[in-house]
């Protein structure tokens, strides 16, 4: 799903033209807070948006309902920096794919994990890289499933305090995040490999 946007500029006789290119993933991994943080941190990520998607209902809210949708983050990225194997080969460092509860302290449909792809060659990538993390674990059952994209609603309005939580409340995101047990998981099933 690439995205090139063209800016024409005038400059005397000449005219030049810039290529600026991007594209998103669609990822859940159980408190969008932490997805956030997490693939912030990546050279080529230019921006990480907090929200809801892969359910029916339309314009779901975190407070309301949001009954069918994943917790979710919307990335985007310069594909000429990361690549999206490199993006999912990061996503799974920073999940537990045997959990079919939940993520974590956060158990519920909404909390669950999930690839969601936008295209046949997205889901080529998305299954080759299941498919190493189920050849690493050959004793466990990887639950994390690879699913087409559906509309991403992002956090809005009155929640949007959910966006850049982590930068804008560090104290609370910190203690939420060593409460819920995230990075001791994350250090048991990868060991040195887990981002933290």
């Amino acid at each position: 799903m690439m995205r090139k946007c063209f800016l024409y500029v005038l400059a005397g006789m000449s005219f030049y033209a810039f290529n600026a290119v991007a594209d998103k993933a669609t990822l859940a991994g159980g408190c969008f807070w932490c997805m956030e943080s997490d693939f912030e941190k990546l050279e080529g990520v230019t921006d990480v948006i907090s929200g809801f998607t892969g359910g029916t209902l339309k314009n779901p809210t975190y407070q309301g309902n949001h009954a069918g949708h994943y917790e979710a983050v919307e990335i985007t990225y310069d594909p000429e920096k990361i690549s999206y194997r490199e993006l999912l080969e990061y996503y799974w460092l920073n999940i537990d794919p045997f959990d079919a509860r939940g993520q974590f302290c956060d158990k519920g449909p909404s909390y669950l994990s999930a690839i969601f792809v936008a295209n046949e060659n997205e889901k080529k990538i998305a299954e080759e890289t299941k498919r190493k993390v189920v050849e690493q674990f050959p004793d466990k059952k990887v639950v994390t499933p690879v699913l087409m994209a559906s509309t991403f609603y992002p956090i809005k309005g009155e929640e949007s305090y959910h966006q850049d939580y982590y930068k804008t409340n560090p104290v609370r995101y910190k203690f939420y995040r060593w409460n819920c047990g995230r990075d001791q998981r994350l250090k048991d099933i990868w060991g040195d490999k887990a981002t933290h």
